[in-house]
């Protein structure tokens, strides 16, 4: 064992918290892994958890461990380190004293970050504890996301820092791409929004800044980024024209493109669009997983009624099926598992989608491009030439698809698509409205399905409270008298909600219904004959939901009608 390995297994033998067994284990792969800190092998390899581990090692050591959730750095100490500093030494800035800076790091044995930063600084560098994850997250809060490359940007000279939006900006596009900045803070922008679970970015031109939002769970959230971006906001505008293929010279019309890029292994396909704004280009980034790992039937949340509705009739061999509800509502994720359940062998199936969101394997997906005039329509022709058993339309928009998707439902296929109506008793009357024949939609229509999402309580800090009458409208009582609110923790990043469970209502047409159709009666009638059925409305479905501790009333509440 040389001199360095003595010392480092004298470290971690004295933090008492590691077996011989366990510091061989950690001294053998950092040597098979050069540049891993010795703190960071403890962790990844010691098989203790890092706040143990820290705390142990920082008695040894004299180092204190601190919270940063109650703490918070003084801003005298941020403003010290330039944070090219603080992201290469993964640290942040936390108290000032007259001759020394106390920063908090998640490596209690990195003496060369405590020599780098006194050099910086021309301080005495005190060191204080934290775990990694919580340093990293204060550090994006305090900093903002990408500040290292931000502050190089502004250093390097190269980009305009001109707030004026009626000055061309002057960058030499070549260069531009390779540099290594605004393609790193691009990156890191892209790369947050995915380990956030974001399923859409948007960068928008404000008078005084340029604000970055996240929408996560279907709720948007501001990103914490430098207050310095405004002042680079066409480099950054530029740098994903560019990325996108998009003509960066245009600045007065709207554009579309798509970024192909790989994040942790997983490719994303990234749609994008620019809207002249009054500061300037809106650009809005659609993050879509290329092969998703589709929600299986099982999982999406159906009660026991809607379950077995739901499952007759997309095993039926012909007839309709249609989604209802506002986009983003989940109709996509709902009809990809309909198609990954009657996905088999002998099963022919053929999607036209605009666009095409997940690539599934062993089915026909082709998309969509009206600018050549390859419209639902005209692919729904098609299809009927291929020989296909099952037919996925993204969406009924007008009464020529309407009426050919009726016409393959007629003669022996099963066709799925979606409709934008508040509810699903709303579809019959859309079709009507749009000039398809009340008996016609009928004779087609085997079922409906409305849905919306709403967000999942976080399970880890959920609350069990008294349920509110106020709220309660329901005929029938209440299943018990308790249901659960939203808290907030680290998990979920203090909004109370960790992801998105859908609600649905499913009508089922018979006879009944089949006769109200053709008497053009209303939704309402429609609505009416089905609940009577046995069809539980969104909202109920919803309070379901908020009983059993998935959802809390106030979002039930939030994402359906009263009905």
């Amino acid at each position: 064992m040389n001199g360095e390995n003595s010392l480092a297994a004298a470290l971690l033998k004295s933090s008492g918290v590691f077996s011989d067994e366990a510091i061989g284990r950690i001294l053998e792969q950092r040597e098979a892994n050069p540049g891993m800190g010795l703190a960071e092998a403890a962790v990844k390899f010691g098989g203790r958890k890092e706040a143990e581990f820290l705390e142990a090692a920082g008695k040894v050591l004299g180092m204190q461990m601190v919270d940063l959730e109650r703490q918070q750095p003084s801003p005298e100490a941020l403003t010290k380190l330039p944070a090219s500093a603080v992201y290469q030494y993964n640290v942040l800035p936390f108290k000032i004293d007259a001759d020394s800076i106390t920063v908090v790091s998640p490596d209690p044995f990195d003496t060369a970050a405590a020599d780098g930063l006194r050099m910086i600084a021309g301080l005495v560098v005190k060191t204080v504890l934290a775990p990694g994850e919580e340093v990293g997250k204060a550090i994006k809060k305090y900093y903002g996301v990408g500040a290292d490359a931000i502050e190089k940007m502004i250093d390097d000279g190269r980009y305009s820092v001109d707030d004026d939006i009626g000055t061309m900006t002057k960058i030499d596009v070549n260069e531009m791409g390779e540099e290594a900045s605004i393609v790193k803070f691009v990156n890191q922008i892209i790369a947050e929004a995915d380990r956030q679970g974001a399923t859409d970015i948007h960068i928008e031109p404000q008078e005084t800044e340029l604000r970055i939002r996240y929408r996560i769970d279907g709720m948007l959230h501001k990103v914490d980024v430098p207050p310095q971006l405004n002042r680079l906001k066409n480099a950054i505008i530029s740098r994903i024209k560019v990325m996108a293929n998009l003509d960066i010279a245009e600045k007065r019309l709207p554009m579309d493109g798509r970024i192909g890029i790989r994040i942790a292994g997983q490719d994303i396909d990234i749609r994008v669009s620019t809207m002249p704004a009054a500061y300037g280009e809106s650009i809005s980034l659609r993050l879509l997983a290329k092969s998703g790992n589709f929600v299986k039937m099982d999982d999406l949340g159906f009660n026991e009624r809607d379950y077995g509705v739901v499952n007759k009739i997309i095993h039926r061999p012909n007839g309709i099926f249609l989604v209802t509800g506002p986009t983003g509502s989940g109709k996509s994720t709902s009809l990809y598992s309909f198609l990954s359940e009657v996905n088999k062998i002998d099963v022919r199936i053929m999607t036209a989608e605009d666009p095409i969101e997940y690539h599934m394997a062993g089915i026909n997906q082709v998309q969509m491009q009206s600018d050549i005039g390859m419209t639902f329509a005209r692919a729904l022709r098609a299809f009927l030439r291929q020989d296909p058993d099952i037919i996925m339309v993204g969406e009924i928009r007008d009464r020529e698809t309407a009426e050919i998707a009726i016409n393959a439902s007629l003669t022996g296929h099963m066709v799925f698509s979606t409709l934008h109506t508040n509810d699903a008793a709303g579809a019959f009357p859309r079709l009507i409205d749009m000039g398809v024949e009340p008996f016609l939609i009928a004779s087609a229509v085997a079922g409906v399905m409305g849905q919306r999402l709403c967000r999942r309580l976080c399970q880890k800090c959920m609350r069990e409270v008294p349920v509110d009458m106020k709220y309660y409208t329901l005929d029938y009582p209440p299943e018990k008298d308790t249901v659960f609110e939203p808290v907030g923790c680290e998990a979920c990043t203090r909004t109370g909600y960790k992801g998105r469970r859908a609600l649905f209502e499913v009508l089922e047409v018979d006879e009944e219904i089949e006769g109200a159709i053709v008497r053009r009666e209303n939704a309402t009638q429609i609505r009416n004959i089905s609940l009577s059925k046995g069809m539980k409305t969104l909202r109920e479905d919803g309070w379901a939901k908020a009983f059993a501790g998935v959802t809390s009333v106030k979002e039930v509440m939030r994402v359906t009608e009263e009905q």
